[in-house]
């Protein structure tokens, strides 16, 4: 499946309904973007099963400040709407295969588990001796 265009319109949406949605926040003047693109849309057809989209941070502002998106480009992947991977800068295929191979193998009961803030009252950090 070819990469889309992914707007704050449709994000949410796109997140909550595909198991993995691989992200790249670019923008049209940046070269290290214009480079990763053939990249990012090679693995991307490699790969029917996951959404590959991109965020264009020029018109699309508000999307990539709520992410604190300070370098482009920068892949992001969710997966069962849990940010598993964030890297700022242009991977190379095999980078990006590798990445993407991880994040199929991850056990998403623990990373939601890790997720969890913990609940006060606990006995981990207490401070009692």
């Amino acid at each position: 499946m070819a990469a889309v265009a992914l707007d704050s319109a449709g994000f949410d949406t796109t997140v909550a309904g595909n198991d993995i949605v691989v992200i790249d926040f670019w923008a049209p003047w940046c070269g290290p973007c214009r480079s990763f693109a053939p990249v990012f849309e090679q693995v991307s057809e490699a790969h029917p099963d996951v959404v590959f989209a991109k965020v264009n941070t020029d018109d699309e502002q508000a999307l990539a400040g709520h992410f604190g998106i300070r370098s482009i480009p920068t892949l992001m992947i969710f997966r069962e709407q849990v940010i598993v991977f964030q890297q700022a800068g242009a991977l190379p295929r095999g980078a990006l295969e590798d990445v993407l191979s991880q994040v199929r193998k991850l056990d998403m009961t623990e990373v939601k588990r890790a997720a969890q803030p913990h609940e006060p009252g606990g006995s981990a950090g207490n401070g009692a001796a």
